[in-house]
Formats: structure tokens, sequence, C-alpha cells
């Protein structure tokens, strides 16, 4: 068995004059596989789906299982991740001159196996591997034939029974973890594939990334670069490196934007590296979308021998200074937790991201262009991609590039107290140094982060952690072992290879406790889990970057019939049947969603329908309430009391009840849209409060209750505006207008942060006699006469109003398809519109009406005839 490490001088003679270099070719390795059972001699191999695959997606194309995501069909699937497998192909040898056979290397790249593999090429065992994230490549000149085809054959065995047998190996550590099992902690695989509290447990197997045979004389094995852009951004340092393997003597480094050349240089190779320092003078500069463009450089290195180009590799990047500023805030205590592109600091609101799929090589480049797309188009900026899942596939960080989104990069390490024994330390630090590298020309990720929770499971457990001791050996004697992880061998691997990017130590993380509100990020789960609070309270529950909180919501009602083994006429067609539970992985869904929608909503659980759009209300009305009372904490600078806020999630891995704003399918759930409205450029916010006055401090009979409103707007563009302030009053009953004032004339609102307006009593005619429960608040902000932003403010909880149903509501869909307008008489809560054609889809949704408005919402693949349907809250 060999496995290449370094390019070895005895295996390929000096070059000379008579000695033939040969150009890198690399053929893939993706026709004709099969696979089978590996522990029954008697089963016939059988054709592979695609290629990368795994196990599942074989078995679901040969019928041999049906697909895990209808009905209960996982429970049926389970005993596949606890048998053996095996994939085999055969390939043919290279076809090289007698001149071109000495001075060539051929090497077998395994850019990923899932997880405990065993490679046998023609016979002889080249490679094991025992971590699905490590690419792997070895050196095969010896191994193959001379002529003809060479077979190739990967054994894969049971990851789950070898991380049960790693379990009982090392007892003395203290093994536990939130969802899934302790043998996850064992294994360097994807740790939802153990099941999660969003997905199912669909333990996979295969080659699930590409394999290639490469052959060379000398070839580039890693292109590099830094980038420093200077404070004032007028200016750029680029130093390119590569790095070599094998006799070559020169590299060409060009650096081109839209086709044209903006530099180059050729160097030589020395000790198999090649560096050049390029200065960039007026850089076109990366920035976040809203913010500019995302041009995109390309440096390519060519590599030579004499006249000969014999490889070349090219990387696109991105010119960008990012920083997270982390320094002290007026009149509060901690520190603030914002991030700072091209000295812009920008609000990051944005998503968690999970694995688009349980089956990881059947999501296209398009699938995954798609997904960014609709964060892009729903005004967030940021992507956390969450630590129990995959380093992403190059499509998804490329996609993020090219439309401006942020990226946190979590390493994989989830929810648990992962063990530190020698062998899984080496495991992760080849790991993380190899992934790293892979990701590291990305602009749009601007931080990497240890793990996801694993420091808060630390302090549920009430492991050891002294925060002040500085030994990191002693680290190791401890029952939290896996602090060495985080804070020495991840730490370390960014300083060496990312040093321009900042490492948090875990998500959330403050230095000590978790909890902190006033340090480091988040994880704001006392909405839904924890202590349960009303969302309305989302205001006491701030912290200086909140990089989780979410509500969960059922998803479309497509989706929900996509899974239910008979669709419409599924006898567990309805919301609290058997099979849609099934596809709600969350510990005690029931009691909470019912919990948020009980204290918020008149609702009932049919018609189906109906109960979505109550979940999906319910989801929509918490979010948005998180956005905007965290972006009011968005200040300016030296008050940046809240930095960002991320919700979990953005999407799902299956068809699934779940946190996700927008369904497996890619069907935005109605929160998406509160969410893109929140997230604006400008945008107003209102909240309403309650205050009880007692005649003195012993009186139970004499208390006075005033409501009051509070008006603010958010300036999230880079430039001054002078605004003017409209309030409206409606009765929600009569639909009368009771109020109309311009409250502010000329109002400032400075840019990039939120301002206060005004605080006024609910306008009605006679204070504290519960008018002010049936009636609505409007806000509006004209600029120049022109209506830029609009927030429409009910009594709350909503199950308390008195709601009409329209007489009049109307949705008038224009001549052409592209706009639908809607009005009401009297004010109806989350106006949804719903069409039943696929590819219909709308720029906003769930709107507020108030009478003597129409509110146009843009519609894409409409036309004259489609039909549009509406539902409100009350309406059933």
């Amino acid at each position: 068995m060999r496995t290449e490490h370094a390019f070895s001088s005895n295996q390929i003679p000096s070059s000379s004059s008579s000695t033939a270099m040969l150009k890198h070719t690399n053929l893939p390795i993706n026709k004709g596989w099969t696979f089978r059972q590996a522990d029954k001699e008697d089963s016939k191999f059988l054709p592979v789906a695609q290629f990368p695959t795994n196990v599942h997606l074989d078995l679901i194309a040969n019928k041999i299982i049906e697909d895990p995501f209808i009905g209960k069909n996982e429970n049926d699937v389970q005993w596949i991740g606890e048998v053996p497998w095996v994939y085999k192909t055969t390939f043919p040898s290279p076809t090289l001159s007698t001149e071109e056979r000495g001075n060539v290397k051929a090497v077998l790249a395994f850019d990923g196996l899932d997880t405990f593999a065993t490679v046998v090429l023609n016979g002889k065992e080249i490679l094991k591997t025992e971590n699905m994230f490590t690419p792997e490549r070895v050196d095969v000149t010896t191994y193959l034939k001379k002529q003809g085809d060479n077979e190739l054959e990967i054994t894969f065995e049971s990851a789950y029974l070898k991380g049960c047998a790693l379990v009982e190996k090392y007892p003395d550590h203290r093994w536990g973890c939130w969802n899934g099992d302790t043998s996850r902690l064992a294994v360097r695989k994807a740790q939802y594939h153990w099941g999660w509290d969003w997905g199912p447990t669909l333990m996979t197997c295969g080659p699930w990334r590409p394999i290639n045979l490469e052959t060379y004389s000398s070839r580039i094995s890693d292109l590099y670069f830094t980038t420093d852009v200077s404070a004032s951004l007028d200016s750029a340092e680029f130093v390119a490196k590569a790095y070599v393997e094998g006799t070559a003597t020169e590299v060409n480094f060009v650096i081109s934007l839209d086709e044209e050349e903006v530099a180059s240089k050729t160097v030589k190779v020395t000790k198999g590296h090649a560096t050049h320092t390029f200065k960039i003078d007026k850089p076109e500069l990366w920035y976040p979308v809203r913010y500019g463009k995302q041009p995109l450089y390309t440096v390519t290195a060519s590599l030579r021998e004499g006249n000969s180009e014999v490889d070349s590799k090219s990387k696109k990047f991105g010119l960008r200074r990012a920083e997270l500023v982390q320094r002290p805030i007026s009149d509060q205590p901690g520190a603030s937790f914002f991030f700072r592109i091209n000295n812009i600091p920008v609000f990051c609101g944005g998503s968690n991201w999970i694995p688009a799929d349980n089956f990881i090589p059947r999501i296209s480049k398009e699938k995954y262009y798609d997904w960014v797309k609709l964060v892009a188009d729903g005004n967030q900026f940021m992507l956390r991609v969450w630590g129990g899942g995959i380093f992403e596939e190059q499509a998804f960080y490329d996609a993020c590039d090219e439309l401006g989104i942020l990226v946190w990069q979590d390493f994989l390490f989830g929810c648990g107290n992962y063990p530190a024994y020698p062998e899984f330390l080496a495991l992760v630090k080849r790991e993380a140094e190899e992934n790293v590298k892979l990701l590291r020309h990305h602009p749009s990720i601007v931080i990497w982060a240890g793990n996801n929770e694993d420091y808060q499971y630390r302090e549920a457990e009430r492991l050891s952690y002294d925060p002040d001791n500085k030994d990191a050996d002693s680290w190791l004697e401890t029952n939290f072992p896996a602090r060495y992880i985080y804070e020495k061998i991840l730490a370390d691997a960014c300083k060496e290879l990312i040093p321009d990017t900042y490492y948090h130590f875990g998500s959330p993380w403050s230095g000590s406790d978790t909890t902190d509100p006033t340090v480091g990020d988040l994880h704001q789960w006392n909405v839904w889990h924890g202590s349960q609070e009303k969302y309305q309270n989302f205001d006491k529950l701030v912290g200086r970057f909140v990089s989780e909180f979410g509500m969960e919501a059922f998803p479309n009602i497509k989706t929900i019939e996509s899974f239910l083994p008979l669709g419409k006429n599924d006898p567990d067609r309805f919301a609290q049947s058997s099979t849609v539970d099934f596809h709600n992985k969350a510990d005690g869904h029931e009691r909470r969603i019912a919990l948020y929608l009980v204290e918020n909503f008149r609702y009932a659980p049919d018609p189906l329908e109906q109960f979505i759009y109550s979940t999906q209300l319910m989801q929509a009305e918490c979010l948005a309430s998180a956005y905007r009372l965290w972006k009011r904490q968005w200040k300016g600078p030296k008050r940046e009391y809240c930095g960002g806020a991320l919700v979990w999630q953005i999407n799902d891995c299956w068809p699934v009840t779940s946190w996700a704003i927008v369904d497996y399918y890619l069907r935005p759930k109605h929160a998406y849209y509160t969410v893109k409205r929140e997230m604006a450029p400008i945008s107003l916010g209102v909240t309403r409060k309650e205050h009880l006055i007692p005649k003195d401090k012993y009186t139970r009979a004499y208390i006075t209750k005033k409501t009051e409103v509070e008006i603010w707007g958010s300036n999230l563009t880079l430039k001054d505006m002078k605004v003017d302030v409209v309030v409206k009053a409606f009765d929600v009953i009569t639909g009368k207008e009771t109020y109309s004032k311009t409250i502010k004339s000329s109002f400032s609102l400075p840019e990039n942060r939120s301002t206060e307006i005004t605080s006024l009593a609910v306008p009605v005619r006679r204070p504290d006699s519960d008018e002010e429960g049936r009636t609505v608040v409007a806000a509006y902000l004209y600029e120049e006469g022109r209506e830029i932003a609009r927030y429409i403010n009910w009594p709350e909880p909503l199950k308390y109003v008195h709601l009409q149903k329209p007489k009049h509501l109307e949705v008038i869909l224009s001549r052409d398809g592209k706009k639908a307008e809607i009005s009401a008489e009297v004010p109806v809560k989350g106006v949804a519109l719903e069409c039943e054609e696929e590819g219909v889809v709308f720029d906003d949704n769930l709107v507020d009406i108030v009478p003597g408005e129409v509110v146009v919402i843009g519609v894409k693949g409409a036309n004259k005839g489609t039909k549009i349907g509406v539902r409100y809250l009350g309406m059933i």
C-alpha cells in the first residue's frame, strides 16, 4: 500500500533533454461502476445510478428500496447503514510512449470516500480511509497494468458499527451528545447522517465525490494566495504562491479581470515553491450584496519546462478588506461583534445553512445557485455553514462569491463531547488543513468557527473548563478534551493557512459563558426551546450577534403531499396524522407548535391548508419580530449593540416540518417574505407597549393603563436620508380611519443604522377604555412624496382581536401577469397569495392591508389567465 504525500525524486527521473515531459492529464473514473452488498457473496453487482453516488441512491434506482423520504420508509432502510457495500469498475491504463513511461507519475485522486473504505487496485490494497471529508491521493504508478483495463474495487464498512466499536475501545472518555447517538462522535462523517431534530437517520456510504486518474511529469499541487487591501482601499497586495511537484522550473502567474490581463510575472521554482507579490492599484473591490459589485479576478499559474507548458491551475478571487470588529461600545457592557467589509459595517441579517439533501451527490450546481439566489433576493447578507454537515461543494461557495453572500464557516463538530485520543486528533488535523486549503480562496468566507454548540454542551453537562488555563496539553487530561481541538489544532491550522481570516473557537462563544449577551455570538433558543418565551419579547433576548434562533412551521401543501404515499388522496392528509408527525423530528413539536399557536391566534387543525397557513403566519410573525427588534439595536458607530441575526434555518435536507423558512423543494414559507421586508434597505419598526400605572403603591383598583407605540426607522443604505413620517390609525371592526397625521417632517435617518423616531399613545378617542385593543396603527415613511417603507402594527395577542371578514378583499392581477394589486375595506391581517401553478413566484407575500391603500406585489411566471387564490387570518 502506497499513499502519496510527497513527490519522490527516485520515482521520477530528473529532467533532461532526452526525457519527454508529459502534460498533466486528468481521466475521470466515472463510468461502468457497479455495486452490491459486500457480505452477500451470491448477490449480483448492479449498475450505479450516477457518479459520484451513494448507496441509497443506487438502491432506489435499482428498485431495491423505496424512497426513504416518502411516508415512513426511513424506518425500513436502517439496515443499509449496518452492512458493508462494495463498488467496482474498470478503467484503461494511459497510453504512453517509452520516453514518457520513465518520466510519468500516475495518481488516483479520491475527492471523497464515505467513510471507512478499503481501496483495491488490480487485487492489491492501496488505501484505507476513515474520514469522509479528507481527499486522498495514491501513487499507483507501479500498480497500473501496462496494457488493458485496471480493476478498481472499494469496500465500505458500516460507519455506525465502526463508531460503536470506537466508543467501546475508549471507555474512559465521557461520551455524550445532543441528537443522534454517541457513535457519531468517534467518526469523521457528516454528523447529521445519524439523524437530527430536523432530519432523518440515513447512514450513507459510497464514493460521494469524484475520482480521477492523474498522470504527469510535474504538476501544480496547490495554487494559493494572500491578499491585503489597504485601509484606504486604493491599493491591494496580492501574493501568489504555487506549490510544485516534479522538475519543472518556471511558473507564470497571470492575473486577469473580465478576461483582460491585469498583471503577470514568470518566476523560478525554488525547492518546490514559486511565489510573487503583485501590487494592484485602484483595485475593483468585492462587496456584499447591495453594497457594491462582486468582481472576481482570476489568477492562473502555468507550470513550464523550457518552452513547454506541463500544467496550469486557475482560481477566482475577490479583493476585499474583511474584519470582525470586537471593541468596547458606548453605554453598555461588553464589546461589539460585527463584520466590516471594505470599511462598511454590515448588519448581517441572514440564515443558517444545513446540507440541502441527505444524498449530497444529487445536489446540482444549478440547485446550489438557486438556493443562494433565494438568500440574496431575500435581502439577506450571510449564510452560516453549520458544523454538523459538510464542507460544502465548491459550487455553493462559488454562488456566494458571485452573489455577494458572506459565509460563516463552521468546522464539522456539533452538539457533543468529542474525544481526543491521538489517532482522532491526527484525523482532525489533516481534515482541517486539507479543507481550509480547498476553500481559502473564496472571498465570501469571512470567519471560521471551531464547532457548533460544543461549549454549550460542556456547560449543560458541567464538564471541566478553566478559561484561564493556557496549558494546552493539560486540556487533554480533562473530561472536556475536545478543547484541544478547538483552541489548539484548528486555531493553529487557521493561523498557518488563513492568517487573514478570523477564527472563532466555537458558536456560540463568548470566552466563558455561552449565554453572555454582551460578548461574542449567542444562540437564542429561549423561544421554542428553553424557557419558551413569547416571541414578542425578543427585544429582551438580544445578543451582540445572534447566530441561531428560530420557530417551526409546516411546509407548503404540495411538499406535504409529496411525502404522503398516496399524495392528495392519502388518508393521513391531516395535520395530526402519524405520517405528518413522522416528518417532524423535533422533540415535543406537537406541544410547542400548539403552544405558540394558542398564545397568538384562533386556529383549527382543519382544513389542512388553513392550518399550514396558521403555522407559517406564526413563524413569520415570530422571526420578523426578532429581526425588527434586534436590528433596532444597530444604532451606529460605537453603538452596535447587535451586529447580526442568523435565523435557524434557510433550508431543509428532506421534505419536513421544521424551522426552515424555505422548504426542501425551494418553496418559500411566509417567513421568507417577512424577513425580506425586515432586511430591506429602508424599513420601519413599530412595537406596542402597555404600562400599568397605579394611583399609589397600595391600590389594586385605581390603575391606569397606558398603551404606546414606539416607532423607529432603519436605514441600511450608505446615504443619509430626510423623510416624512406619517401615522394613521384604523378601527379594526368598522374599518374607519380614526387618525392621520404627519408626525415628523424632513426627519433625518442617518446612514447604516436604526434611529428612534417617536413614542406616542395609541390614537383613540377614549384612552384606557379598551379601544386600543381594536385599533390598528399604520406607519409610513415618505421621501420626496414617495412611499419608501410601511409597517402595520396590531394589538396583540391577535387571538383577542375581533377580526372582520372583508366583503371587498380584491386581488387584481395585471393584464401582463406581472403584478397583483390588493385592497380591502377593513384592516386584514396576513393576506397570502397562493397559486397552484408551478413556476408562479411572488416577490412578496403575507402582507397586512388597511383601508384606503393598494398594496402591489410583483409576480413572475403568471399570465392574464393565471388564477391567484388568497388566504388571511380569520378567513376560516
